[in-house]
């Protein structure tokens, strides 16, 4: 499965933040492991469709067959651990961060930094599919070695053809799959933008999504009796769920990308009047109201900034009480981290109020550090959030 780029996409993607839940495992090369308590659900369901397989193949097995199904399952989780962390392993040697890994549902999820060129896209991406290449070729030759007629047989014959599908079915090209990277690799390189090749990959991904279900619909019609079977219905509708969902939300993050550069500090900034902090809430307001100004910043009496009046403390005072209470008991301290300069936009803008999130940040001219006046997160995100 690809890897979920951070943009800072570990914390503000949120299919990231859905799957950083579950239970720390490990932290193998300092990684953080985790798995999804959804992993338990399809281990049940691997083990239910299994069982049968192995006792027809294993006569005279018994209840053992339950056991063996489960071990599968256990082998099926460590592979898609192996294909994972090589995503991991290999974004670690090209200099990107990774933050962790989770094992889920329907297979796994590196969370690390987006890669920064094409090169490095399909480097990481490529690297999943050859580590279950690798495994199915190494599981092949137990198979060929191992005696036949045996649990340890039969296992590596289902783990050698299970590694090779996922190989094959990650290298579909489309997103969220590992085929898909490498197509939006492809197109960043022909077209310079990797948001022309994250548009073309996700609609990739929607059209996979559509395949696969409709695979599941016919298969029964084209190879069985003609009636879909159950088992088919449920893997092909959570696989089909799972493409479309995943490329519909980085087509989703990628129209919010596209309008990121709407959010101009300088253009969304509210000009705001310097108050001291002893100054009666109602003479401010009363200032500012005159002034033509929708902020109030507090400074100390050598014009340092030291607050910023919050506005949504304001509005949640009694106007009766503006001219029996000081600025300073609706003012919100700020820090360095709270201090913007006016030449940010787009993603820079956004990086730097994530950094101290708040619902106000002071702007200033660079270099002079001139204030200029309040920006509200609420104003980014409208700016960000209109068509």
């Amino acid at each position: 499965m690809t890897p979920q780029g951070r943009d800072d996409d570990a914390d503000n993607d949120p299919a990231a933040r859905r799957l950083a839940g579950g239970f720390l495992i490990g932290r193998p090369f300092g990684i953080p492991v985790y798995i999804s308590p959804s992993w338990l659900l399809v281990a049940a369901l691997i083990t239910y469709t299994f069982g049968p397989y192995v006792e027809s193949q294993l006569p005279g097995i018994g209840q053992l067959k339950w056991g063996v199904s489960f071990l599968y399952a256990a082998f099926l989780l460590l592979s898609v651990f192996v294909h994972e962390v090589s995503h991991s392993i290999v974004a670690q040697r090209l200099g990107l961060e990774v933050k962790q890994i989770t094992l889920w549902l329907l297979g796994g999820v590196s969370t690390l930094d987006e890669p920064d060129t094409p090169r490095k896209e399909f480097l990481v991406a490529a690297a999943g599919p050859a580590a279950s290449i690798a495994l199915g070729l190494l599981a092949f030759a137990g198979y060929v070695g191992l005696p036949a007629g045996g649990v340890a047989h039969l296992l590596a014959s289902q783990l050698a053809f299970v590694n090779l599908v996922l190989a094959a079915f990650n290298l579909l090209p489309g997103l969220p799959l590992d085929g898909g990277a490498i197509l939006r690799s492809a197109v960043w390189k022909v077209a310079g933008r990797r948001s022309a090749g994250t548009v073309a990959a996700g609609w990739a991904g929607r059209v996979l999504a559509c395949l696969v279900l409709l695979a599941a619909l016919s298969r029964s019609a084209v190879f069985g009796n003609g009636e879909p079977s159950l088992i088919d219905l449920v893997w092909g509708g959570l696989i089909a769920m799972f493409l479309w969902t995943g490329a519909s939300q980085v087509l989703k993050v990628q129209q919010v990308r596209s309008r990121l550069p709407r959010a101009q500090a300088r253009t969304l900034v509210r000009p705001a009047l310097s108050v001291p902090g002893d100054l009666p809430l109602g003479e401010a307001i009363r200032r500012a109201r005159e002034a033509g100004l929708r902020a109030l910043v507090v400074t100390d009496s050598r014009g340092k900034p030291t607050g910023i009046v919050n506005e949504q403390a304001v509005v949640a005072t009694p106007e009766q009480r503006w001219p029996w209470m000081s600025v300073s008991a609706v003012t919100k301290s700020i820090d360095d981290a709270m201090i913007l300069t006016a030449d940010l936009a787009g993603e820079d803008l956004v990086r730097a109020m994530q950094r101290e999130p708040s619902s106000e940040y002071l702007v200033v001219e660079p270099g002079s550090q001139d204030i200029i006046g309040v920006i509200a997160t609420a104003d980014v995100e409208r700016a960000v959030a209109t068509r």
